[in-house]
């Protein structure tokens, strides 16, 4: 929770040229990553709409950066798993009671190894569409946004960071 909240505080205090480093740097480590939010605009999001999911992917990166492990990169192929992973979640979930879907929801989120990350990006989804003009291109920034967690949380780490982790 440390990390998170010292990441948001860095990224939001940066300006225009600090991030500008920041997206350098990225895109040395992690291009995919950054490649996922940049293709949104191929799919019709707006500029606008896209500095929501670049301020996420910065706090994402800033909270790898300050957690003191070394991340592989994350790959097109793990991203892509990583969403069909949370698609096959969600669509199990529509199928259910009211109740059973709010106890399933409760199991994926008390089940996902990075809760904290996880509990601030779904906030700030959940924020940033209450003051936006709703387009149906709006899915493609939140399911990026959740991506980004989700890659985070589940990318397969070498077993000395593996142990370095666990006690993190």
């Amino acid at each position: 929770m440390s990390i998170l909240v010292s990441a948001i505080k860095k990224v939001r205090a940066m300006d225009i040229g600090q991030k500008e480093q920041l997206a350098d740097e990225l895109f040395r480590q992690q291009p995919n990553m950054f490649g996922s939010v940049l293709v949104q605009q191929q799919m019709g999001v707006s500029l606008e709409k896209m500095e929501f999911s670049l301020e996420i992917l910065f706090i994402c990166f800033q909270c790898m950066k300050e957690s003191g492990l070394t991340w592989p990169l994350i790959i097109e192929a793990e991203q892509d798993k990583q969403l069909a992973r949370y698609v096959a979640t969600v669509k199990f979930g529509e199928g259910l009671s009211s109740t059973l879907q709010d106890r399933a929801m409760k199991q994926y989120i008390e089940s996902h190894p990075e809760q904290s990350l996880l509990a601030f990006v779904t906030a700030e989804t959940n924020g940033w569409i209450s003051r936006i003009v709703s387009e149906d291109t709006d899915r493609h920034v939140m399911l990026a946004a959740i991506n980004l967690v989700n890659c985070i949380a589940f990318v397969p780490m070498s077993p000395s960071t593996v142990k370095t982790r666990a006690r993190s």
